[in-house]
C-alpha cells in the first residue's frame, strides 16, 4: 500500500489537541502504512512508538502461555495504540496487530512521554481516552463471558464500522475467531444467519454491512454502553473532534 497523503487530524484525539500544544506536537509525526496482519509490538516487548491511526484499525490481543489469543479491545482513528508508554510502563502483556490496513502517525516514545508529564491538556486528553478503552476492554471481558457468538460478532463489526470511513470490512471469517476467541465454526454459522437475513454480505474475505440498524439491534449490550462511554469522555461535535480545553 502506498503512503498517501492523511491528516494527522483524521485521528480524533490529535484533532482535539489545542492549537498552542499541536504547534509543538506535529513536527513529531510520522506518517506510515499499516498493513493487515502487521505486529506493531508483541507482549512484554519495549514499544518505542505510539501510534495514532487514521484510517487503519489495530486490534489488542491477550496471549496466553500455549500462544491461542483473544481481542481485548480495537483501536482507531478514536484513540492510539501504546497507553502503558505514559500510564509508568513502557511494556505490556498485550500483542497489537493491524486488522484493518490503512495508514497511522507514529511518535517516538521518549516524546509522548514528555508531552505527558507535562500535566497540560494533552495529558487530560490522554487519560480520558485511557478510561474509555479501559471500559473497552472490561466489557469485551464480560461480553466474551456472557454473550453468544452471535451477538460478540455483531459487537465487533459495529465497533469496526465505527472505526471505518466504509460499510466494508476485509476480513476473514478465520480472523475474526482469532480475533474474538471461538472456533471458526462458530463464526461461520453467525455470519450464515446474518448473511441470510441480508444484514451483510459476505464473499472472499470481504464482509459488507447492508443494514446497520438491523445488526445493530442483533448486537448485545456491550456495543451501546462502549460505545456512551467513548461520547461522553470524548465527545464529538458533529462528527469531528471537540477540543479539550485547557485546565
Amino acid at each position: 500500500m502506498p503512503l498517501a497523503r492523511t491528516n494527522p487530524k483524521q485521528n480524533h484525539l490529535l484533532g482535539a489537541i489545542p492549537e498552542t500544544e499541536w504547534e509543538r506536537f506535529a513536527p513529531h509525526l510520522t506518517p506510515i502504512v499499516m498493513t493487515l496482519g502487521d505486529v506493531i509490538y508483541e507482549s512484554g516487548s519495549d514499544q518505542p512508538y505510539v501510534y495514532f491511526p487514521t484510517d487503519s484499525i489495530v486490534s489488542l490481543l491477550y496471549v496466553m502461555q500455549d500462544g491461542s489469543s483473544a481481542e481485548i479491545a480495537i483501536v482507531g482513528n478514536e484513540g492510539l495504540v501504546g497507553i502503558s508508554l505514559f500510564m509508568g510502563g513502557g511494556t505490556t502483556p498485550s500483542r497489537a496487530v493491524v486488522q484493518s490496513a490503512g495508514h497511522a502517525f507514529r511518535m517516538k516514545a521518549q516524546f509522548i512521554r514528555d508531552e505527558f508529564f507535562l500535566a497540560g491538556p494533552v495529558q487530560q486528553l490522554f487519560l480520558r481516552y485511557t478510561q474509555a478503552l479501559l471500559t473497552q476492554m472490561g466489557q469485551t471481558a464480560v461480553c466474551n463471558r456472557h454473550h453468544s457468538v452471535d451477538q460478540q460478532l455483531c459487537r465487533w463489526l459495529l465497533m469496526s464500522l465505527d472505526r471505518l470511513s466504509s460499510n466494508e470490512l476485509a476480513m476473514t471469517q478465520e480472523l475474526i475467531a482469532n480475533m474474538l476467541g471461538v472456533r471458526r465454526e462458530g463464526v461461520t454459522e453467525a455470519a450464515g444467519k446474518l448473511q441470510r437475513a441480508g444484514v451483510i454480505e459476505y464473499n472472499r474475505g470481504r464482509i459488507r454491512v447492508l443494514d446497520r440498524k438491523r445488526l445493530e439491534s442483533r448486537a448485545c449490550e456491550c456495543y451501546a454502553v462502549v460505545r456512551k462511554e467513548f461520547m461522553r469522555l470524548l465527545p464529538w461535535d458533529n462528527g469531528q473532534p471537540a477540543t479539550i480545553p485547557k485546565t
